[in-house]
């Protein structure tokens, strides 16, 4: 004996609402005043830190008029009326350095923090936008636009620099390195075989910190999906003891569990080692 089937639920026969079309942006209150308040500028700047012949190296412009003509700065500039933040640095960084329109776009650009002090530009009362950026494989840069000249210094030489780019600086050091500790971005920083030690160079770059050697092999080789090795033989290190095993970039593009930097050590300045 078949059992009965269930009922069907009603369907339901109401007609779908219908799209209403997008309210217009709404208009300032009658009586407005803009004025009332003392106007101000907002300008987006830019920390961009890469990993040059082992060393960290921030990209810089030579400030070419006043105010702080002649001294280094963090490229950037005023946001025009039609633009987003992001879109200015992204201009700005192009005007700039040189670099071409293609390569600023494709920059991963991370927000920063907003800088609001009111004396921190002599000319009048400017909010800066700082994003920062950790990129591989850019290419020389060359002045343009109000920037003398553009160069990548290393990050322990490049300062005083002009308005308060210092503490833009170092808040973006501190927001590269952590995240090292999520992210696998430091595998882009290697050839496409690399030893352990290379890798272990690029933490202690950007880090500013000693790591211990058989710590950070243990952490890399648990972390899965973070580097593959690479089949052969393995390549023989410029110093001591026995050859280094190579590695490629693997499939993964956060590390879970991250890899903390260590707490308590001294920043400062780490030897090149190969492992």
């Amino acid at each position: 004996m078949t059992s009965p089937q269930p009922p069907r639920p009603a369907q339901d026969s109401s007609p779908l609402p219908t799209p209403q079309p997008p309210r217009p942006s709404p208009a300032a209150p009658e009586g407005y005043d803009k004025h009332a308040f003392e106007p101000f500028a907002v300008t987006a700047d830019l920390a961009v830190l890469t990993v040059r012949a082992g060393t960290l190296h921030v990209l810089l412009v030579e400030r070419g008029q006043e105010p702080y003509a002649g001294s280094w700065a963090l490229p950037g500039g005023f946001v025009l009326p039609h633009e987003s933040a992001e879109q200015a640095a992204r201009r700005e960084l192009a005007e700039e350095t040189g670099l071409s329109g293609a390569t600023a776009a494709r920059l991963h650009l991370e927000q920063l923090r907003t800088y609001s002090e009111p004396d921190r530009d002599p000319r009048m009362r400017v909010v800066s936008v700082a994003f920062a950026a950790l990129v591989p494989d850019l290419p020389e840069p060359r002045g343009g636009g109000d920037a003398a000249q553009a160069r990548w210094l290393p990050y322990d030489r490049a300062r005083p620099l002009a308005f308060d780019h210092d503490r833009i600086l170092a808040d973006a050091r501190e927001r590269v390195g952590a995240k090292l500790e999520y992210s696998c971005l430091a595998t882009a920083f290697c050839p496409p075989e690399f030893t352990l030690g290379e890798l272990r160079q690029v933490y202690e770059t950007v880090w500013g910190v000693p790591l211990d050697r058989p710590n950070f092999r243990r952490k890399v080789l648990a972390t899965p999906g973070f580097v593959r090795p690479v089949e052969g033989p393995p390549r023989r290190t410029g110093g001591r003891g026995k050859p280094a095993a190579l590695y490629r970039a693997g499939e993964a593009t956060a590390l879970h569990p991250p890899l903390l930097r260590p707490e308590g050590r001294t920043e400062g300045r780490t030897e090149g080692r190969t492992e």
